[in-house]
């Protein structure tokens, strides 16, 4: 069973993937990602396609259970993994500057090549880090998916972004980047291309963005020098997360770019990564519970102007030791 099926309380599409209920348990010893085992071949970073996919670019025809109510539809997409190393405990903060320019290269070259199916109206790059977000592969990597329709919150972003811009003719994202940065306090760093901050509204305590300081929408607008500077401020976050309490952090990192093959979001949509770490202290875990969850009425136990200088002062900790991390 693998299809697309239509909520209409909240008018959205929910993937039914009982092909993923059937996963092995991988042997402890081990792991399909290292090229030692022989399952890929040797690589600095890889593409490789998910055995297990939600969505497929030959989905099955969905189940006879459709009718007058029920919709369905083909679970088409493409769900992609991302090997980002070959080490099977390498972390993000050990890989060299080039090593992560080769990364962002390939998050672009998937990303263009996703998007090439005029099918495909969403490219969705992200990574679950840690046993806390449901990992069990602790492997380096991350994963895309290629929707063929605009997820829910996505569309509610493109949305809002698309109104504001008819109302006051800006950017909502280059207007929102700028009052932060007069703000001040809320910035956890910044360099000539991209700024790191808690936004004013953050749902969770360490949710930090990545915002580009340039107005572009897409991951492959970005020059050479601005991919290079994407994946060392994406590394410095990394860094910044595993100072904060002395232990590999765990977050989600979501990518959040213009739809595709959906029109023309140039004036409106502006590139951007948001981390969701489920840690609100260091042994805390913040639970999205019954108001988060069945309501989406998030709640951050934390106030965002003093869990930023937390962040600040795990940025300047982990610039400190940097010298000493042994890199690859």
């Amino acid at each position: 069973m693998a299809e697309l099926r239509w909520h209409p309380l909240i008018k959205d599409w929910v993937m039914i993937a009982g092909n993923r209920q059937g996963r092995p348990q991988m042997p402890k010893d081990y792991c399909p990602f290292c090229p030692s085992f022989g399952n890929v071949p040797e690589y600095e970073v890889l593409k490789y396609d998910n055995d297990f996919p939600a969505l497929s670019q030959n989905p099955p025809e969905p189940d006879d259970v459709a009718n007058d109510f029920f919709k369905v539809r083909p679970s088409y997409g493409k769900c992609e993994v991302i090997l980002y190393a070959p080490g099977h405990t390498t972390a993000v903060p050990e890989l060299s500057d080039s090593h992560m320019k080769k990364l962002v290269d390939l998050w672009c070259e998937r990303f263009t090549e996703l998007s090439a199916d005029e099918k495909i109206k969403y490219v969705f790059p992200f990574e679950n880090r840690g046993d806390v977000v449901g990992v069990t592969m602790p492997h380096p990597h991350g994963q895309i998916y290629g929707y063929s329709v605009i997820p829910k919150k996505l569309e509610l972003e493109t949305q809002a972004s698309r109104e504001y811009y008819e109302e006051k003719g800006v950017c909502l994202f280059c207007d929102m980047l700028k009052h932060e940065l007069e703000a001040e306090k809320r910035i956890i760093f910044k360099n000539e291309h991209f700024t790191v901050f808690l936004p004013f509204y953050c749902e969770y305590p360490y949710g930090v963005y990545i915002m580009s300081n340039s107005h572009k929408q897409y991951i492959t607008q970005f020059t050479e020098e601005e991919r290079m500077s994407l994946g060392l401020t994406i590394r410095d976050v990394v860094g910044m997360l595993d100072s904060l309490f002395d232990y590999k952090f765990p977050y989600m990192m979501c990518m959040h770019n213009a739809p595709v093959n959906s029109g023309d979001y140039s004036k409106d949509f502006h590139f951007h990564i948001e981390f969701f770490p489920p840690m609100r202290s260091a042994d805390k875990q913040k639970f999205n519970a019954s108001s988060e969850t069945g309501a989406w009425a998030c709640c951050n136990p934390t106030c965002p102007e003093e869990t930023s200088k937390e962040l600040r002062a795990a940025y300047a900790k982990y610039k400190e030791s940097e010298s000493k991390i042994q890199r690859v």
